[in-house]
């Protein structure tokens, strides 16, 4: 049985118990998660999270101290699992004296693609990513815009059944996040699942149908963009002072609050909107000084810091 037949058999990724170690140091604790064929799955955490190490993992470029993974249905060590898999990694190192066709040429000889077939290939990757006019110059005089485009292309040279893509953004201009976002559409309409880890929440919100939160190499949640109710109740509160005895009187109304120490907001979840009123009055009442309360539609940034928590917004050190 081929990778292609086995693969609508199986869902296009599955990770139980992955966890990777070096020394005395965890990168990874028990990644469990598993990705159907045809989805566009995100990957979000705060740096150091072990993103990137699990990524690894899954594309058998890391062994696992423990646990099992599968891609198409075949095991992570056995070869067959990358025959039709695609990776962008966060840095690639382009030979400066290449051109771009060229590079794209070297990539499909990997896969053993006729020489006919190579040709058309490139051709057409070299549209997509509208590097055309570019296809006889040296690697070596791209911009980083450009270098990330031609990545992608090479990522697509065996158009993989599951596409791997660590922050394919990185180095682009506004432009540039529109085409890779238009790719990622194209790409899901042919049927192609993609894992992606990113760091821009925005683009993930809007190119996703679910995201797994991870944090010190546990998924904590996974959340159905597709289903995500624009109607969840969430309220940000600005008053003064902001104090401990405040936080705890405010918890009768919620069992969740966010605190930013930051802008000195709080967020609360409510289980209905009449309660708004009563918590004015409340904070009025205990001689509070309120500034704001207002609903707020519940939004994967905001999702992300109430799992995660505020401190690991990125800008705590890299990624593992």
């Amino acid at each position: 049985m081929d990778t292609l037949e086995r693969g609508q058999m199986f869902p296009a990724i599955e990770a139980r118990g992955l966890r990777k170690v070096y020394g005395e140091k965890v990168a990874v604790e028990n990644l469990t998660l598993t990705v159907e064929m045809g989805e566009t799955f995100g990957f979000l955490g705060p740096n150091g999270a072990g993103k990137t190490t699990s990524m690894k993992m899954l594309l058998g470029l890391v062994t696992p101290s423990s646990g099992t993974g599968r891609i198409l249905g075949f095991p992570l060590d056995d070869p067959r699992s990358r025959q039709q898999v695609g990776f962008l990694p966060e840095h690639l190192r382009f030979p400066p004296w290449m051109q771009a066709a060229e590079f794209l040429d070297f990539t499909a000889r990997f896969f053993k693609l006729p020489t006919r077939v190579r040709h058309k290939r490139i051709s057409e990757l070299l549209e997509l990513v509208q590097l055309q006019e570019a296809a006889k110059q040296p690697l070596g005089t791209f911009s980083k815009g450009m270098l990330q485009r031609i990545g992608l292309a090479q990522a697509l040279i065996n158009k993989p059944k599951v596409l791997f893509l660590d922050e394919p953004t990185s180095g682009l201009d506004p432009l540039g996040h529109r085409l890779v976002r238009q790719i990622i559409c194209y790409l899901r309409e042919q049927g192609t699942t993609i894992f992606l880890n990113s760091h821009l929440l925005s683009e993930v919100e809007r190119t996703c149908t679910r995201v797994a939160l991870i944090v010190q190499g546990r998924v904590r949640k996974v959340i159905d963009l597709t289903t995500m109710t624009p109607n969840t109740l969430r309220v940000r509160i600005k008053a003064e002072p902001l104090s401990e005895n405040l936080i705890q009187g405010l918890k009768r109304w919620s069992a969740s609050i966010n605190v930013s120490r930051t802008d000195g907001t709080l967020t609360l979840a409510l289980s209905n909107s009449k309660e708004i009123p009563a918590i004015a009055r409340w904070l009025i009442s205990k001689g509070i000084d309120l500034y704001e309360i207002s609903p707020l539609r519940d939004s994967l940034e905001e999702l992300f810091i109430a799992i995660v928590g505020e401190e690991n917004v990125p800008g705590s050190p890299s990624d593992q």
